[in-house]
């Protein structure tokens, strides 16, 4: 008997069993004129072992409601692979989810309106997730027996199918389009997004770690430069070999990336991405493939040892470098090293292992220096506190090769061979006081199991047994002399006016030991934490700040006399000994550019009141550094990742870490040439800073916004790459609605507000700054009592010549240099 007859013969006990269901339905679901809705509480479970509400079912696929956790107090909608024995359901696999960020009570609901949306609204109302398909003229909506959702017309035409947005499942089938990605679970019971995700771009496929920089770990690129789309299909029609093809948008036939096995035997095959980072092919829910196998040993993904780890033997070795010991009481791994010595390098060593690799090696842009030294790589991580190993990749010689800093760094690579024809060391840092550790140059040839050349277990207790007595002495010798203490408390009590100043251990109980990290910024990573009323806060740990404390503390004076309502807020701070610490306030909604780059499928896109609003807070907020203040304040990194957002959408700038203070009498200085390459203005390559600049960035941003793209998108063809200069050729061309983000209505309805605001973000753009408006008349503009000027330059500036210059994110200019402030908010 054939697989689809089967279920659907099961399917009709599904019925029978779906009787006292509000509207179930086999797998068609008309929509009348009026509205439908399911309520998860009115919805009866099938079986108390798998907490599986169904709504619509079709071949083995059904669509409805489960629960992750024994008290049913948490759902997602979903599509699951079902398997039905009788009256019950026996097992499921979800294969994609509506809701994974933001599952519902039990109160939730699921309606079907009569314009033809599909909304969940959680029991207080609010919306978690849409379709976005008002009148759209959708009339009902069916289950498919390939596992596809869709919301269809009239004439049976498809306008929404779950298809097109693909969680962490490929079905057979599906395809996985340029521009989309699978984003893996964060765990097995945990639904929601987790560290890893696997993109398809024009270049070819490619699977990364998420950090505050993605890090590739696996990189496939198309012969041709065109791919177009990935897909899991047989060789012919229903029939043959199942592989994974890759499509290309040049007149080829698809060509497969990997073949399957045995194929024929599967009956229900799906890929799907796993929390680990393994692509891995299935048969309902049994484990038939790993797609990436035949490109990657085990020891290549990011997680197959813990932290800081070496990894060989295929995994099933993972040991700690010298000088580290394993991590017992947070996630597996090594021992990270102590924070507190990040500016006495007199107390750090580098040791070196030979043969040791990491996997973002497969990505050579990811090098922070290229045709360099061996030494200089070392002084590179010495000078960087966030550094704890540092790599060195070279072809002949030490004096030429690539140099790596990742961060994190997850599990080191040991084999033993050469890759590609090319040599690695990694050089871990340790503390090492009073010269004990491993002398600077020599090497340990292996790394791993204590195998000949690595240090002994005994060797490396005294190392870490030498380093607690060090760092006892070490902070001894810092309250006696290099902090200055008493002279401190002296100074911060003639110091009125100040934010609040906590304690470093009241700050430590606030986090929870600094366990939950939210962000990493120039100059420290930020915490999410509690005070003791409720009050949540975002705290920032310096790394490094070049200034003085009373330096530091004039500054901390000065940025918490601000305050606006668009200015993230510094409640206050810590200095003690070696601590350096900022509290702001936290920001429940993150940062702009996870709600206009990376939106999700149970994410509506944002409609065009909220992106106004946002847009017009960020303007009142930098019109507020540049004149509202005693001293103009001139950001010079403006960015989405650096607009946070709060619980109603309202937008904040955060990160004052690259602001200079200005006197008002000055209109202009030269500057050292700091900032995030794509938001840089063109003058900045001259060293003249103006806050002008910030007008630049903004209008860069602006684009951003009501385009609904990344000003460079490599997902994007050649020629469309860099959007500025398609914007300019599109204003030229009178086609600026060509460039309007079209996800969703709300955008397209507001066509016309959108183009004059476009024409805003062109003014915005001006090569001479000159002739860029202030923040003031920006907000004028967006509040309508003022009108864009008519006489506007589109000649743009070229993006391969700035892009060529800015290659550093920071490039040191001959101009006198102003010191940057070293106050970073939360990103």
């Amino acid at each position: 008997m054939g697989m689809c007859l089967w279920n659907a013969i099961l399917q009709l006990v599904i019925i029978t069993s779906l009787a006292r269901f509000q509207h179930a339905q086999f797998h068609y679901l008309p929509t009348a004129q009026v509205s439908t809705s399911w309520s998860i509480r009115n919805l009866s479970i099938l079986s108390p072992f798998v907490p599986l509400r169904i709504i619509l079912s079709n071949c083995g696929f059904a669509c409805g409601f489960y629960s992750t956790n024994d008290e049913y107090d948490s759902f997602f909608f979903a599509v699951a692979i079902v398997k039905i024995v009788g009256d019950d359901v026996t097992s499921f696999t979800n294969v994609w989810v509506a809701n994974r960020n933001k599952p519902v009570g039990a109160d939730a609901k699921l309606q079907f309106l009569a314009d033809g949306n599909l909304v969940l609204t959680d029991a207080d109302g609010s919306l978690v997730w849409s379709t976005n398909t008002s009148k759209r003229s959708v009339v009902g909506m069916k289950m498919m027996k390939t596992g596809n959702f869709v919301l269809h017309d009239a004439n049976n035409k498809t306008v929404w199918q779950s298809f097109d947005y693909p969680t962490d499942t490929l079905l057979l089938g599906q395809k996985l389009v340029k521009g989309q990605r699978l984003s893996a679970y964060a765990s097995e019971t945990n639904m929601s997004e987790g560290n890893f995700y696997l993109s398809v771009t024009s270049q070819g496929l490619f699977a990364y770690y998420k950090a505050n920089v993605p890090q590739m770990y696996f990189r496939y690129l198309a012969f041709d430069g065109n791919m177009e789309s990935i897909e899991l299909m047989h060789s012919t029609t229903g029939t043959g070999p199942l592989s994974l093809y890759f499509s290309s948008s040049a007149p080829h036939k698809p060509f497969p990336f990997k073949t399957v096995a045995n194929s024929n035997e599967i009956t229900m095959p799906f890929m799907k991405f796993n929390s680990n980072g393994h692509l891995i092919l299935y048969d309902s829910s049994f484990f038939t493939d790993d797609m990436l196998a035949e490109h990657m040993s085990e020891c290549e993904y990011p997680t197959t040892c813990g932290n800081l780890m070496l990894c060989s033997n295929q995994g099933e070795n993972c040991s700690c470098p010298a000088g580290l010991g394993k991590d017992d009481y947070s996630a597996p791994g090594c021992a990270e090293i102590n924070p507190t010595l990040c500016r006495t390098p007199q107390f750090q060593s580098l040791v070196p292992y030979k043969d040791v690799y990491h996997f973002s090696f497969v990505d050579p842009d990811s090098a922070v220096l290229k045709g360099t030294d061996m030494e200089s790589c070392k002084e590179a991580c010495l000078n960087n506190c966030s550094c704890e190993v540092a790599f060195f990749q070279h072809l002949h010689n030490y004096s030429h090769g690539n140099c790596f800093l990742p961060s994190p760094v997850l599990s080191l690579i040991y084999d033993g061979d050469q890759r590609n024809n090319r040599q690695s060391y990694a050089f871990v840092k340790i503390a090492n006081y009073s010269g004990i550790g491993i002398a600077p140059g020599q090497e340990v040839i292996n790394g791993a199991g204590g195998a000949r050349g690595s240090p002994t277990s005994a060797m490396r207790y005294k190392i870490i047994a030498a380093s607690t007595v060090g760092s006892f002495l070490l902070i001894m010798f810092v309250r006696k002399k290099g902090d200055g203490a008493e002279e401190m408390e002296e100074y911060l009590d003639q110091i009125s006016g100040m934010p609040i100043r906590f304690s470093y251990a009241k700050l430590k109980i606030a986090t929870g030991n600094f366990q939950k990290k939210i962000g990493q910024g120039g100059f420290g990573s930020v915490f999410e934490g509690s005070l003791q009323d409720g009050q949540k806060i975002a705290v920032k740990c310096l790394e490094s700040s070049g200034q003085g404390k009373k330096e530091f503390l004039a500054e901390v004076k000065t940025i918490g006399s601000i305050h606006h309502q668009n200015l993230v807020t510094l409640i206050g701070f810590c200095v003690e000994k070696l601590h350096r610490l900022l509290v702001y306030e936290f920001m429940s909604n993150g940062s702009l550019d996870k709600w206009i780059f990376c939106i999700q499928p149970q994410q509506p896109p944002l409609d065009w009141p909220s992106r106004k609003t946002i847009i017009l807070n960020i303007a009142k907020g930098l019109a507020y550094l540049h004149e509202g203040c005693r001293k103009k304040i001139v950001h010079l990194d403006i960015k989405p990742q650096n607009i946070l957002l709060d619980a109603n959408l309202h937008a904040k700038i955060s990160d004052f870490g690259l602001s200079k203070l200005i006197d008002r009498d000055r209109s202009r200085v030269a500057t050292t040439m700091r900032g995030t390459p794509g938001y840089i203005a063109p003058e900045l390559i001259s060293s003249v800073m103006t806050e002008k600049a910030d007008v630049y960035s903004f209008g860069v941003v602006l684009m951003e916004v009501v385009c609904g793209r990344k000003n460079v998108d490599r997902s994007q063809p050649v020629e469309l790459l860099h959007l500025l200069p398609v914007l300019m050729k599109k204003a030229m061309d009178d086609g600026l609605i060509d460039m309007i983000d079209r996800r969703g209505e709300s955008m397209q309805s507001h066509s016309s507000e959108v183009v004059k605001v476009m024409r805003l973000a062109i003014w915005c753009l001006q090569r001479d700054y000159k002739k860029r408006p202030s923040m003031s008349m920006v907000v004028k503009v967006l509040e309508g009592t003022m009108e864009v000027e008519a006489e506007l330059d589109y000649n743009m500036h070229t993006p391969t010549i700035l892009a060529a210059v800015t290659r550093e994110t920071e490039l040191e200019t001959t101009a006198t240099e102003i010191l940057p402030s070293f106050l970073s908010g939360p990103r």
